[in-house]
């Protein structure tokens, strides 16, 4: 198991990201693909047409998401932690991935960079 932490510099303020992370209408807009996702803890979400799917567990408006993400066999709790930080470019994201499965790092990695903070640069780049 292996663990991922990284900023992410987005132009867009945090109120911004947090609703394109939070609000599943928002959610297509920027992936173009079907989202299900509440900013209710306990509620369960999928994203990427379900390639994604988990549980939210803790929502701070327009601050902090976390959701547990679920893995095939996977025992331990896989947590997403994303904290909004405001700053003189809009956004810095903190992104904090704990217990992904070895053989899925890179994966999830690239996951990361490419699609979703990728796509919500991209997303807000060009608005």
């Amino acid at each position: 198991m292996k663990d991922y932490k990284k900023y992410y510099s987005i132009p867009a303020t945090p109120e911004e990201i947090y609703m394109a992370i939070t609000n599943p209408v928002t959610i297509e807009l920027w992936t173009g693909e079907v989202a299900e996702m509440s900013a209710e803890p306990g509620t369960e979400f999928s994203m990427w047409d379900g390639s994604i799917v988990g549980k939210n567990l803790e929502f701070e408006l327009n601050k902090k998401v976390v959701q547990q993400w679920y893995f095939e066999g996977q025992s331990d709790n896989s947590i997403v932690t994303i904290k909004l930080h405001a700053d003189k470019n809009g956004t810095s994201a903190e992104l904090r991935h704990t217990n992904i499965p070895d053989d899925d790092y890179n994966d999830i990695v690239d996951g990361w960079n490419d699609s979703y903070f990728g796509g919500l640069i991209d997303f807000f780049e060009g608005a």
